[in-house]
This record gives structure tokens, sequence and C-alpha cells, in this order.
């Protein structure tokens, strides 16, 4: 359950006026954890780690849609 408690932490986190190797590190950092609370997901299928990766999965994506930008227009 030490994963379990790094993604906890990893949840805790400030994210304010970060740069963008910050955001590169934050999003390869939720993946690992997301892939690794999967394996303990698939073994006990407990509802509370399902929760947590969701929690995960949604900063990961704020972070990789700040990454991309805005489109540019014509």
């Amino acid at each position: 359950m030490d994963v379990v408690k790094k993604a906890l932490k990893f949840e805790k986190e400030k994210r304010q006026s970060l740069s963008t190797s910050d955001r590169i590190r934050i999003s390869r950092e939720a993946k690992k954890l997301i892939l690794a609370l999967n394996e303990i997901y698939k073994k006990k299928n407990d509802d509370k780690i399902m929760d947590i990766m969701k929690r995960l999965t949604t900063i990961k994506r704020k972070v990789e849609k700040r990454l991309k930008g805005r489109p540019l227009t014509a």
C-alpha cells in the first residue's frame, strides 16, 4: 500500500505557477502512479483505489491541457 500513500501525497501537493518542466514531471509521475494503482486494483477491486485513480487522472488531464496550449487560429 506504499503506492496509495504516494498517490495521496502527490494529490495534496500545490500546483501553482509551474514551469513547463514541472508540468511534464507532474504528468509523468501521475501516469506512473495511475498504472501502479491499476495493478493493485486488478487484484483487489477496491472502490477506494478506483476513486484515487480518477482524481489523479483529472489532475493529469488539467496539467496536460495546459501543456498543449490553445490551438492557433487562422
